[in-house]
């Protein structure tokens, strides 16, 4: 896939993903949804070239790990933010609110710095594989937590023991 048409793809995913968290989505701790675009995001990143600079590799893998670090920690603090309840039905529910969208923002400015970092430094990483991944490492994140919070979040119902 072309830089440009990754990058695009990448937009319209954070985008729909963003928006998406304002509304409350069921959360089932079943399908694999959760999973399967963090994994395909991961494997298409690490089969793109340039994800690390080869003149400057001990200085791209620190900038990848901060970046990778931050992306983990913006995706906890996305699932932390969100609200978490169980309806009369016992079905759990997630939605996003303005602190989540703090968390996100904040995440992306994070990330952006460390790009510039990196062009200071001279390092020539490709963007498209290393955001690529760390998109893919913010979601697992998010969807790990959150699946912690939602375990949590469950009634536990007990049968009356007859006797």
């Amino acid at each position: 896939m072309s830089g440009a048409l990754t990058v695009i793809a990448i937009t319209a995913a954070v985008v729909f993903v963003f928006v998406r968290q304002f509304t409350a989505q069921r959360i089932t701790g079943t399908d694999g949804k959760a999973w399967l675009i963090p994994a395909v995001l991961a494997f298409v990143a690490c089969g793109q070239s340039g994800l690390l600079d080869p003149d400057h590799r001990a200085a791209s893998v620190v900038l990848l790990g901060a970046e990778l670090l931050t992306a983990l920690a913006s995706g906890a603090g996305w699932a932390w933010t969100t609200r978490v309840w169980t309806d009369a039905d016992g079905e759990t529910w997630a939605k996003g609110g303005w602190a989540t969208a703090g968390v996100w923002l904040c995440g992306m400015a994070i990330r952006i710095g460390l790009m510039g970092a990196a062009a200071l430094l001279g390092i020539h990483q490709n963007s498209s594989p290393a955001i690529t991944l760390s998109v893919a490492a913010m979601l697992l994140s998010r969807a790990g937590f959150l699946a912690w919070r939602a375990r949590a979040a469950r009634p536990t119902y007990r049968v009356p023991v007859a006797g």
